[in-house]
């Protein structure tokens, strides 16, 4: 039975849409054959030509009931539904449903605020940095941001998801055959961060795929959700 996984969060802006694609572009690198499932109805279905996944269009609740009941019976499969923003009682009912809730945030007090008030409310759920800076100083300011915030919920924190340029590319209509090189290495880094947490290995995700697999390069230094988990919770 294939495992369903929600992309959700009561703020709108912090890249759920763009996460959802590149989670799914990342599996299909990896060989694991997924689904990205539309519910946003202020969007439009994007054409799967050159997408390593596949588009389910679920904007309707009949349409959304009938894709995930379809996803269920395809086996080692994978669904990824972009839930949209500020929609509390449809990110209760993906959630409800979901093997997997990931809560992506940008590193505004706004956004961590937000995602800490979901966190408290979906309590199965992991908060995903998104679209994070890569300037060294940005970088550091946002990352003392979250130990002084989110100290409470470090073991549900992911590693971030830095921001690219190039990802803009996920939600044109139809994307390039290659994608750039380094919006590829994120995709599939948010992939082997979701397929980890799904206790699933690199090895059978790609089983009976034919894709190459290469192993994830080690990391020069501790990472943000590794160095978080070293901090002391904050006193109540």
């Amino acid at each position: 039975m294939a495992d369903i996984i929600c992309v959700i969060g009561n703020k709108g802006g912090t890249g759920k849409t763009t996460l959802s694609h590149m989670l799914c572009q990342g599996l299909g690198l990896l060989g694991q054959r997924s689904v990205c499932v539309l519910t946003d109805t202020w969007r439009e279905p994007l054409d799967p030509a050159s997408r390593r996944y596949l588009v389910a269009d679920a904007r309707s609740r009949e349409a959304l009931t009938k894709v995930t009941d379809k996803i269920r019976t395809l086996p080692a499969w994978m669904g990824v539904i972009d839930g949209g923003g500020n929609r509390t009682e449809m990110d209760r009912k993906l959630y409800g449903m979901a093997d997997l809730v990931l809560l992506p945030f940008r590193d505004s007090h706004e956004d961590i605020r937000t995602v800490m008030r979901d966190l408290e409310m979906f309590p199965r759920a992991y908060a995903i940095p998104t679209q994070w800076p890569t300037n060294a100083w940005a970088r550091e300011a946002a990352e003392k941001t979250v130990q002084d915030m989110l100290a409470p919920y470090r073991d549900r924190l992911l590693e971030p998801v830095f921001s690219l340029s190039a990802s803009k590319l996920m939600l044109q209509k139809e994307i390039p055959v290659a994608l750039p090189t380094p919006l590829a290495n994120a995709a599939r880094s948010v992939a082997h961060q979701v397929l980890d947490l799904l206790q699933i290995s690199i090895d059978h995700a790609a089983a009976g795929s034919g894709v190459p697999i290469k192993p994830r390069a080690a990391m020069a230094a501790p990472t943000m959700a590794a160095a978080m988990r070293a901090q002391p919770a904050m006193a109540a």
